[in-house]
């Protein structure tokens, strides 16, 4: 194959820094004393994750380059604002799934659904922003926040309608080549398909995507075999048709062994609908074949409704299950938007916490929170109003009153943001 199928990648990311507010004053030959006019410095780009269908792996995204957006500019005299940085869009097949460590950010699951994953950091605020009734000539200008730094995992999950599982060689990707327009690999033995192939068929002018998962064998929801790297993506299939080679010599066995295997990786998917379907009937003789269908159906317990017998070589029994097949999608459908109403994809944003503590430490006082040290990370330490500005927004937020609680003294270290002040 000419594309190597990779559906688990980690990636470095980068969003742009946020660009310093610059600290100036307006002059002019008439006016040497003029007010402040230091403008804002220009947002940090975000890195987007875009679900696309014009892409279908991760395969990219498997070197260890780092995915960088651009930084935001910094401001100017005349209070000219810094340009924003450029936001760097990585594309992904749909049903990619980013994960922060355990933590799940995004599930991408249609084309053009897209998450901020790392979001850029604000431009610092030049000294025009400071300007009082009894702060004519503010001394200081903010820092740009850094842009988050992140390693994330993606994991692809293929979002098809309709999974053909079964064991090896039970005749899915001849199926899926009769139906469809894709062309799997196909030979007689097992792990031919060695990543999932997907096909679209249509059927009395609806559509429906399919999804030839490689076989299951005994074992594989513990990783034998092909195991949970194939696993994975039947989650995402509204229907099962489960294949049986009707030339095995244990229909209920094979039967079985999938089933055993769906129920062990995860019990919500060996609820999901499916069918049964005895490929290759053409190699059984026609009174032979119903008498093991009906053997079959009395000891799964299995209807008629619920098993179909079909030849994708002699073309028949096909139209009658791909109907069904899509009667089942619909009705899945109709259900999952009942119980699951579709709602926009949350965007993931930075949510700055209102929470902070301070915590004694041998020699200084550490205060911990993530909107307290985003303040600080703005502030420029070199010019003393903006360390005093800071110190105003700790007292303002009762920080002081909390030191002074765990025997802070005047003259004694804090630290925020990974810096040092005194208090």
């Amino acid at each position: 194959m000419s594309t190597m199928f990779i559906d688990v990648a980690i990636v470095k990311i980068q969003a742009g820094n946020g660009g310093n507010g610059y600290l100036s004053f307006h002059r002019t030959k008439g006016n040497a004393k003029g007010g402040p006019d230091g403008g804002d410095g220009g947002n940090g780009g975000n890195v987007i994750l875009r679900a696309s269908h014009n892409t279908s792996t991760l395969s990219k995204y498997r070197s260890s380059k780092l995915w960088a957006a651009e930084d935001g500019e910094q401001g100017g005299s005349n209070r000219c604002h810094g340009k924003n940085g450029e936001s760097t869009v990585l594309l992904v097949p749909p049903g990619t799934i980013v994960f922060d460590d355990d933590t799940v950010l995004a599930d991408l699951t249609a084309d053009g659904q897209e998450a901020i994953i790392a979001q850029g950091g604000k431009g610092g605020f030049g000294n025009t922003h400071f300007k009082s009734s009894v702060r004519q000539a503010p001394q200081m200008a903010e820092l740009g926040e850094r842009g988050e730094t992140k390693t994330l995992k993606l994991e692809l999950k293929i979002v098809a309608d309709v999974g053909l599982i079964g064991l090896p060689n039970a005749g899915k990707s001849t199926l899926l080549s009769v139906v469809s327009s894709a062309k799997p690999e196909i030979a007689d033995y097992a792990f031919t398909t060695l990543v999932p192939n997907l096909g679209v068929v249509d059927i009395d002018g609806k559509s429906m995507l399919l999804a030839d998962i490689p076989g299951l064998i005994e074992g594989a929801s513990k990783g034998k075999g092909l195991g949970v790297e194939f696993l994975r993506h039947v989650e995402r299939c509204r229907v099962l048709l489960q294949l049986i080679d009707a030339t095995s010599a244990n229909w209920v066995k094979d039967f079985q062994t999938v089933r055993a295997e769906l129920i062990e990786y995860s019990k919500e998917l060996a609820n999901r609908p499916f069918l049964v379907v005895i490929s290759k009937a053409e190699s059984v003789p026609e009174a032979e074949l119903n008498k093991k269908i009906a053997d079959f159906m009395k000891q799964t317990k299995l209807k008629k409704p619920d098993v179909y017998t079909i030849s994708a070589v002699a073309n028949t029994g096909i139209v009658t299950l791909l109907r069904a097949t899509q009667k089942m999608v619909e009705k899945n459908e109709k259900q999952s938007k009942k119980k699951q109403p579709e709602d926009e994809l949350e965007v993931i944003t930075l949510t700055p916490g209102e929470t902070w503590e301070v915590i004694k430490e041998e020699d200084f006082y550490s205060i911990v929170g993530t909107r307290l040290e985003r303040f600080a990370a703005r502030t420029n330490f070199d010019q003393p109003d903006g360390i005093r500005r800071l110190r105003d927004i700790l007292k303002r937020e009762g920080v002081g009153r909390e030191l002074n609680r765990l025997g802070a003294e005047r003259g004694d270290t804090i630290k925020i943001a990974g810096k040092k002040l005194q208090w």
